[in-house]
């Protein structure tokens, strides 16, 4: 319950209060929560109660704030339910609402580092049909470990960021040599992204039970990918000029907290994980994602199937010693289920161009200069009710 007023079918109702970063008119950028179709400014809200560490939320970013670890990432969360539900913080509370529609989100942290992993198995599946029709969809690898990349953190940016079609070098399956150009198989893939707050020491592991110590809560991420760069330069050492040059991402980061009527038992693994990968109290997340193209839904990936939880994801990034900082980002990787139209990616729902998608009367494979996507999700809880994770939205401009 809460004195403010919110839709039914909000995305951000009382129980959830994702964080974020805004900018009201010509004013500097500073924190806020969302809740209903406002924002509560936090940073005079946090002054008038004389918080500890007040000043953190007149920051332009969520960083120092994400650095201050779980204790006080959950007390925060304790206050911000209690200004919402108790009426003796109307008073302090109602001046400093402003509704969403007159804010421009920003991108909510400063990114230190960014990896992506390949955690669903039916995505994974589904390319190993499509580039390996000959051979088993799975590497040998695969259901042994989390497999991933890194990406680059400086071209992660804003739900709402256009995005430029990326050049680069190309080869035709039919053709002798290379060409250079504009990429004629620009794609999406839908993904979770992880937001980690507490960093870990340079040559300690992180262990799975660890994950909640580290990880403050989750974003959509959209990390677009030029499929005909991808196909020609990733052997031997995998991704680099298709996926650099733009991720999306959502501008609210909802805590692991809020989640946490969300979360279901991880599937079964078989075979039996390594040791640093097991763990008692491993789970995904009831989250189901819509994806629209230029207003039309054609896809609702599922994530609670996904093969590795975001805790394997984490040990296995760190098991070598390698270390986290506070803003890394790493994401699940596309998120795809069973159905076809649970895929997470034009690739997989076009089955590589052969079998177009029909949208709003005309035919669609891969994405065309104009082409707007946008990503949004919801986690639903024990209870049944949503509680909404926003969107994230991209539009295509030519090379």
């Amino acid at each position: 319950m809460t004195w403010i007023d919110i839709a039914e079918d909000s995305p951000f109702g009382a129980d959830n209060l994702p964080l974020g970063v805004f900018r009201y008119g010509d004013e500097e950028p500073r924190i806020g929560a969302a809740i209903g179709d406002q924002v509560i400014d936090l940073a005079p809200v946090a002054s008038a109660h004389m918080l500890d560490g007040a000043q953190l939320f007149a920051q332009p970013t969520l960083n120092a704030f994400l650095a201050l670890g779980r204790p006080a990432w959950r007390a925060t969360r304790n206050w911000l339910l209690d200004l919402v539900r108790n009426e003796n913080d109307r008073d302090t509370v109602e001046p400093h609402l402003i509704p969403q529609s007159a804010v421009t989100m920003q991108l909510p942290f400063e990114v230190a580092d960014y990896v992506d992993f390949y955690a669903s198995e039916q995505h994974a599946s589904n390319l190993g049909r499509l580039f390996r029709p000959d051979s088993e969809p799975l590497l040998p690898n695969w259901k042994h470990l989390p497999v991933g990349y890194h990406g680059r953190a400086g071209t992660i940016v804003a739900s709402g960021t256009d995005i430029v079609r990326p050049s680069g070098q190309r080869k035709a399956p039919d053709a002798t040599a290379p060409t250079f150009g504009p990429s004629q198989r620009l794609d999406i893939e839908v993904e979770l992204g992880f937001v980690v707050g507490t960093p870990s020491a340079l040559g300690t592991p992180v262990s799975v039970d660890a994950f909640e110590d580290h990880v403050y809560g989750v974003v959509i991420v959209n990390d677009w990918s030029a499929r005909d760069l991808q196909a020609w330069e990733y052997v031997p050492l995998g991704p680099f000029l298709g996926k650099s040059f733009a991720t999306s991402i959502s501008p609210w980061v909802v805590s692991l907290d809020a989640l946490a009527a969300s979360a279901v038992p991880l599937p079964a693994q078989d075979p039996p994980v390594l040791p640093y990968l097991a763990g008692k109290n491993l789970v995904n997340y009831d989250i189901t994602f819509e994806v629209r193209l230029n207003g039309h839904v054609v896809s609702t990936p599922p994530y609670k199937d996904i093969y590795w939880s975001p805790a394997q994801m984490l040990a296995h990034l760190t098991v070598n010693g390698a270390s986290v900082r506070t803003g890394d980002l790493y994401a699940s990787g596309t998120v795809s289920g069973p159905e076809k139209n649970q895929r997470g990616s034009f690739i997989e729902l076009t089955w590589a161009g052969r079998e177009p998608l029909l949208v709003d009367g005309r035919e669609h494979t891969f994405l065309e200069d104009g082409d707007e996507v946008t990503i949004t999700a919801w986690a639903t809880t024990a209870g049944g009710t949503r509680l909404g994770l926003g969107k994230v939205t991209g539009r295509i401009t030519p090379a």
